[in-house]
């Protein structure tokens, strides 16, 4: 019997070769839809197998302003048919809304910061009353710390949101700004679960000391295309250097949130997510941050028990296998 092919939904071919060597490595055939832009055909059928989607909420970054849009009707069309989707057009609209995200994660009973979203730019100094500073701005919809800035007080925000520097760097792909009370971590770090097809696969730590607000890890987020050196993150308190990790496998790690997490991507049809939080030095877990078209790290996966790309390929496979 032929496994049905997979097909893997992306717009960033950088952050691909790592889990074109795990479909390689277990030996299962993917094809590449580059969702981009293109032409789609609504009297046509889609054919048969399992679509991957993993587009990011952060396309706008690297000009793929049209992928998002394409991405739900590509989705649309393919469940439309019936076709099995993994990460599909509901799981989308998760990715592209931290507030989406938020909303379901408070009401699944998982602690989030206090946060007020600001719909338009007129609105985000009034929002931002209702938190008590310090506090953080960031995008809905973004990545890699996207628009993420710390403001020690009102008067400050107040100051910046009327300036080009806002119009030119801040302004939100939706027009939607969050207005998040700043977390005073325990440790310089937050944690990140990994989750493949209702498995728990690992726990990554990141520096925010190092790595500030922008804790993307695939390795094409650390270096600066354009110099060759390392970014130096918003938020960051001391700089990278060349050749320093800022993620590592957290070792052993075994906390009643990762049920929560589990149950969460079960209610919600996640397959495949990262889901991030920071342990406050007042002893609260917050969960900030749900990525539905999770990376992984190099340096991570040689130290780790098991290989997320790889445990994904067996899952899709396997996926492919029961249509």
């Amino acid at each position: 019997m032929t496994t049905p092919t997979i097909y893997a939904l992306h717009e960033n071919p950088e952050w691909f070769p790592p889990f074109a060597e795990a479909f390689a490595a277990e030996g299962v055939h993917v094809e590449e839809w580059l969702l981009t832009d293109g032409v789609l055909d609504l009297d046509s059928t889609p054919p048969e197998g399992v679509f991957w989607s993993r587009i990011s909420a952060s396309a706008h970054t690297r000009e793929h302003h049209l992928s998002k849009d394409y991405t739900r009707a590509v989705l649309s069309w393919l469940e439309s048919h019936g076709r099995r989707t993994v990460n599909g057009r509901q799981v989308l609209e998760l990715e592209m809304s931290k507030v989406d995200q938020l909303a379901r994660l408070r009401a699944a009973g998982i602690e989030t910061p206090r946060t007020v979203a600001a719909i338009g730019r007129q609105h985000v100094v009034q929002a931002a009353a209702e938190v008590q500073a310090p506090f953080v701005t960031k995008h809905n919809q973004g990545g890699k710390g996207l628009g993420v800035r710390k403001f020690d007080d009102h008067a400050e925000l107040a100051d910046y949101v009327p300036s080009e520097e806002f119009e030119e760097f801040e302004e939100p792909e939706d027009g939607i700004t969050l207005i998040q009370e700043y977390v005073v971590p325990a440790r310089p770090s937050i944690t990140r679960v990994e989750i493949v097809g209702g498995e728990f696969i690992y726990a990554i730590e990141a520096d925010t000391a190092r790595g500030g607000f922008q804790l993307c890890p695939a390795d094409a987020c650390a270096i600066d295309p354009a110099t060759g050196q390392p970014i130096m993150p918003p938020g960051a308190t001391l700089a990278p250097e060349i050749g320093q990790q800022l993620f590592s496998l957290r070792d052993g790690f075994d906390h009643p949130i990762i049920e929560k997490y589990l149950a969460f991507a079960r209610t919600n049809g996640i397959e495949v997510c990262g889901i991030e939080f920071i342990e406050s030095v007042d002893g609260r877990i917050l969960t900030y941050d749900v990525n539905t078209n999770t990376n992984y790290n190099a340096v991570v996966e040689q130290a780790a028990p098991r290989s997320a790309p790889r445990a994904l390929v067996q899952y899709l496979r396997s996926v492919a296998e029961s249509l």
